[in-house]
């Protein structure tokens, strides 16, 4: 199958990557202590991961995949700049408590614990890589990583993601990640996110 080059995203396409976003992570363990509820999940969590989206659009960057017939998108990597201080997103917590609703102690523990183990080096962060469940073993996450570390190695500028599973964990390895010390974030009921830093 063959898929169209990468593009970046254009401003109105952001709920479209918020609900891809949400729609490949839906089985995630870290999804679901978020969102318990099958019947709530989705539509939270790509509410969620929008608003996370938008704050990209100008202090990092959304690359995009299209599906093969253009009826959609098949891959979204979502980056965030911290070679610079990283502004705060304006009403996000407004937005987050009414986005989350009874949810919203699940996502502040989130935020905390992200906050907490945030590296300080510089870095460009690669918040979300998201690609639609139908979709995958195409090579499309490495292909949106490649070409991102390419430009990042030419500047000579660092990287870092949180992982959510071993399957992850094994294709960053491949991108060049290496797990940091602590390499295990925890959230409150258990489930880990890993933190993994890739080297300029």
């Amino acid at each position: 199958m063959s898929y169209p080059e990468i593009r970046p995203a254009r401003k109105e396409e952001i709920p479209a990557i918020g609900h891809l976003i949400s729609y490949s992570f839906f089985d995630l363990p870290q999804n679901a202590y978020l969102v318990p509820p099958l019947d709530d999940r989705l539509k939270v969590m790509a509410d969620f991961f929008t608003l996370l989206t938008e704050h990209a659009v100008d202090n990092g960057r959304i690359e995009v995949i299209d599906l093969p017939d253009g009826s959609g998108l098949a891959a979204a990597a979502v980056w965030y700049d911290y070679t610079k201080e990283m502004p705060e997103q304006a009403g996000y917590e407004e937005r987050l408590r009414e986005l989350t609703g009874d949810y919203l102690d699940r996502f502040v523990a989130l935020d905390v614990l992200f906050e907490k183990n945030h590296p300080h080096d510089p870095h460009w962060h690669l918040a979300f890589l998201a690609v639609h469940p139908e979709h995958q073993e195409h090579g499309l996450g490495s292909r949106l990583m490649k070409r991102r570390h390419d430009e990042l190695d030419a500047a000579g500028v660092a990287a870092y993601l949180e992982g959510t599973n071993a399957d992850n964990v094994r294709l960053y390895h491949r991108a060049g990640y290496a797990d940091m010390d602590p390499f295990e974030m925890l959230l409150p009921d258990g489930t880990p996110f890993f933190r993994m830093w890739r080297a300029a």
